[in-house]
């Protein structure tokens, strides 16, 4: 399933970056990447970098991946031209392609047509799995992943907001932020 998913993403890299990422402002003989960040960091750096040598050879050019360390700074590099391709998510491709005029999505993984959001309880909260939301959710404490991320703070929020018509804030006696 991955290989297919990057075999997609690896062919629309090729087929697009030569004629649309190579702004005037970059060097007509570099080409540089970045993904949203992971927990594993040297994962992402061994996997994107595996991906830069492969561009770098198939384009004729330099090609380099540059890690970010959040979901802002992806969005950040950007739109500062840093960077000409990036691997967001839902969330950070739209606040991206709002950032940089005339940018556009090239492609989108297999597993992200079919997302699921899940919500997890610790057992002392007394929640037990449901196919329905679990209303008795509300008046605890709540915890999203990063503010940034489209799994664990935009789609969640999105769900909570559709079941209970308020914001979050509104629902659980506090909300925060893992950050990752």
């Amino acid at each position: 399933m991955h290989i297919r998913v990057i075999g997609i993403v690896m062919t629309a890299f090729v087929l697009f970056a030569a004629p649309y990422s190579i702004s005037p402002a970059a060097s007509q003989d570099r080409f540089v990447f970045t993904a949203i960040p992971d927990q594993d960091e040297t994962r992402l750096r061994t996997r994107f970098e595996k991906v830069a040598r492969y561009l770098s050879d198939t384009l004729g050019i330099e090609a380099h991946y540059v890690p970010v360390k959040s979901y802002a700074a992806a969005v950040t590099a950007f739109r500062n031209d840093e960077v000409q391709l990036a691997w967001f998510g839902g969330l950070s491709g739209v606040q991206a392609r709002r950032a940089a005029e005339g940018s556009q999505a090239i492609a989108q993984g297999a597993e992200d047509q079919e997302f699921v959001t899940y919500f997890i309880a610790h057992t002392s909260t007394g929640l037990t799995e449901s196919p329905e939301f679990p209303k008795s959710i509300a008046g605890k404490t709540f915890a999203f992943g990063s503010k940034g991320s489209t799994s664990g703070r935009l789609m969640p929020e999105f769900h909570i907001r559709n079941q209970f018509a308020k914001s979050p804030e509104d629902v659980f006696s506090r909300v925060g932020f893992s950050g990752d």
